[in-house]
């Protein structure tokens, strides 16, 4: 007799769509799940993401949330902004953003540095949307960053950790 769970991909017999976040069910003998309203999405057993087929767009999953995992620049600047957005009509002020170090290239053309014409000196730190900007360290043990992209700190000093298909509700 067969294992059942060597009949379903990695993630089990149903996930949570990324986009959507509605059950869909894995196709048996596949590693497919098919989501009437988005479509096809493969999990790939190797490094553990989830690639939408028609898009090509990587996903990966942290403590039950699934996290894009961005090739341009414009799609984590994109996010950041949602999370801001969203933030601030939640009645909070975000004092700084964490992004996973793994962006550090891709982002860095992006990245706000002060002018010596307006007065600061060269070698402060870089922002983005007038937020000072970090990354996090290479060295950092914490698997998260591995998977996360950013995280807001907020006015307490609070991290918030921004899944992309959250930012939506």
């Amino acid at each position: 007799m067969v294992n059942p769970a060597l009949q379903y991909p990695i993630f089990g017999p149903e996930i949570k769509c990324p986009h959507c976040r509605q059950k869909i069910p894995a196709l048996t003998l596949t590693d497919t799940y098919l989501c009437q309203r988005h479509g096809a999405f493969e999990a790939n057993p190797d490094d553990k993401e989830l690639v939408h087929l028609q898009s090509g767009r990587h996903w990966r999953q942290w403590e039950g949330e699934w996290y894009r995992q961005h090739t341009h620049p414009d799609g984590i600047r994109f996010e950041i902004h949602e999370a801001l957005d969203r933030l601030y009509t939640q009645g909070y002020r975000a004092t700084r953003v964490i992004i996973a170090q793994r962006y550090q290239e891709l982002v860095k053309a992006y990245l706000e540095r002060s002018a010596p014409w307006r007065g600061h000196s060269e070698g402060t730190t870089p922002r983005l949307y007038g937020l000072p900007v970090e990354f996090s360290s290479p060295s950092d043990e914490d698997p998260c960053w591995n998977v996360i992209n950013f995280n807001l700190e907020k006015e307490p000093g609070v991290p918030v950790r921004y899944p992309y298909f959250r930012l939506f509700e």
